[in-house]
């Protein structure tokens, strides 16, 4: 995720300060990684040097004095093309799950004990996000995201239960490689 991208999406949607601009990431993307504030303002520093931000204007407000941004006219240019591309699915597997999987072949693991394990995890965390997307007051945006955080999970089970269900034949694979 191009955390420059975000929050320039942010910043061409109102003008903002940093603080709010980590509050609506936030709000906006709740299952994804939280922002530190540095990343924040640093990332905020990168946009305006490349004059796809500037500065709105400051203002204190009876607190401390906070600087809001808001996106140029090249940086809206930016953002409408980065959000045209396509995202390209990925080319190779990068999985930690496969790499453990694979690494507890190699060294005489447990590979379906973890299996199961990981199984159980992941089924504990569609729970928390059924229950989080069908709270009463849920917005869409919370809704949205657990439901592409779901779809995950179910993909990843179903690669699971097959992977399971091969380990004779992979565990001999690799050990003979």
């Amino acid at each position: 995720m191009s955390v420059r991208h975000i929050l320039l999406g942010l910043l061409a949607s109102r003008s903002s300060h940093g603080y709010e601009l980590k509050r609506r990431h936030d709000q906006c993307f709740p299952q994804a990684r939280p922002l530190a504030y540095g990343q924040v303002y640093t990332t905020l520093q990168r946009l305006v040097r490349d004059g796809l931000a500037e500065v709105d204007g400051t203002a204190s407000d009876g607190g401390p004095e906070r600087t809001a941004y808001r996106a140029t006219d090249e940086g809206r240019r930016e953002l409408a093309r980065w959000a045209s591309e396509i995202a390209p699915p990925s080319p190779s597997v990068t999985n930690e799950i496969f790499a453990k999987v694979v690494a507890s072949i190699l060294t005489g693991g447990d590979a379906e004990a973890y299996l199961r394990s990981q199984r159980a995890a992941h089924s504990d965390r569609k729970g928390e996000l059924t229950e989080l997307k069908t709270a009463p007051g849920a917005d869409l945006t919370t809704m949205l995201s657990a439901d592409y955080v779901l779809n995950h999970l179910d993909a990843d089970l179903r690669w699971m239960t097959t992977t399971a269900a091969r380990l004779t034949t992979l565990t001999t694979e690799i050990r003979t490689t």
